[in-house]
């Protein structure tokens, strides 16, 4: 992975946090739609993170296989995600 490591894990340890929150609540019985919001706000790091490494794949690997016999497979990696993120 060659993205901003420090970026990635901080934002992880962010979305885990949130996660934990998530969990006191439910425990908790809190209220239902402040729950959702905090799902909504979990998914919104999570999405963050995954374009950002995404973007950086493509950049990297997806460039450096261009012109190569690995270039197929590269590019059905990333197909194969942009397949699951539209569905």
């Amino acid at each position: 992975m060659r993205s901003d490591k420090a970026r990635i894990t901080r934002l992880l340890k962010t979305a885990r946090g949130q996660l934990d929150g998530l969990l006191r609540m439910v425990e908790e019985d809190r209220y239902c739609v402040d729950i959702s919001n905090q799902i909504l706000a979990t998914q919104a790091i999570l999405r963050t993170i995954n374009h950002e490494i995404l973007h950086d794949h493509i950049n990297t690997c997806v460039r450096e296989a261009v012109g190569t016999e690995n270039a197929d497979a590269k590019i059905a990696e990333v197909m194969a995600i942009i397949d699951k993120l539209t569905k």
